[in-house]
């Protein structure tokens, strides 16, 4: 069985008799003990694409909590101390693997209207979901409860990402007329990506077009068309994830970090 990892530009992977996923300049880690200096000396681009992809394929084998420098380095063929070069910690490194493999890269719709807008964004990011990407965002996740600075940078580079672009559709429909200003810094401007998370976080993928259609027609909209009267509580706190007015925005939309 043959998985293409997204944006990966050469060495597909490939999946041995054994059930692992694997490239061809990875390896299981553990599986064998010979002397990685021995084999073809890698450097710069090269040798950091191989310890990334070594990185994807232990999360998606054994998860992030499991995962030690010394397993990706087994895997990638290489010396820890090729990780620590590079990397401080394992939870750097994994961001790093995770913008190879494009968990962050999002388009941002543009289809004219805030409905369908918000069904684009969703179905790309269920598509994700759905995608080998899945079961690692799932792990990761997971994994924010039990580590508070790993949930840190979570939150910073991969959690808002959906939020950030969802911001930038909202204020596209504010300047169309279609919403009041007040909502984008509103607790109610991420529910339709927080609902899609938590349904993916309890059920799993593929998340059906049909659960997208009702987050956004049943729940969604209904909440920011026609919004009860402004509270206090719909402000959010100073340092939550915001749908920002912002340049930023733009870039987390387009997968920049």
């Amino acid at each position: 069985m043959r998985i293409d990892w997204p944006h990966r530009e050469r060495n597909d992977l490939y999946r041995p008799s054994s059930g692992a996923t694997l490239s061809p300049n990875t390896e299981p880690a553990g599986a064998s003990t010979a002397d990685h200096r021995k084999g073809p000396r890698r450097r710069g681009e090269e040798l950091e694409n191989a310890i990334l992809m070594a990185t994807l394929e232990e999360l998606s084998e054994t998860g992030y909590a499991a995962l030690t420098m010394e397993r990706v380095a087994t895997r990638a063929r290489t010396g820890k101390a090729a990780l620590y070069r590079r990397w401080a910690n394992r939870a750097e490194l994994v961001m790093d693997a995770c913008k190879l493999a494009g968990v962050s890269h999002i388009d941002l719709p543009d289809t004219g209207t805030l409905r369908t807008d918000v069904i684009v964004l969703l179905r790309q990011i269920a598509a994700k979901m759905a995608s080998p990407l899945g079961g690692i965002l799932r792990g990761l996740l997971t994994e924010m409860t039990r580590d508070p600075d790993f949930a840190t940078l979570i939150r910073e580079r991969v959690h808002t990402i959906g939020p950030a672009t969802l911001g930038v559709i909202l204020e596209r429909a504010v300047e169309r007329g279609e919403i009041e200003s007040w909502i984008l810094d509103s607790r109610r401007a991420t529910v339709a990506t927080d609902l899609l998370r938590n349904h993916f976080l309890l059920f799993g993928a593929p998340v059906e077009d049909e659960v997208i259609t009702e987050i956004v027609d049943d729940v969604y909209l209904p909440l920011i068309l026609h919004p009860a009267p402004r509270r206090a509580s719909d402000i959010r706190p100073a340092g939550s994830p915001r749908s920002m007015r912002s340049a930023d925005s733009t870039d987390c939309a387009s997968g920049e970090e």
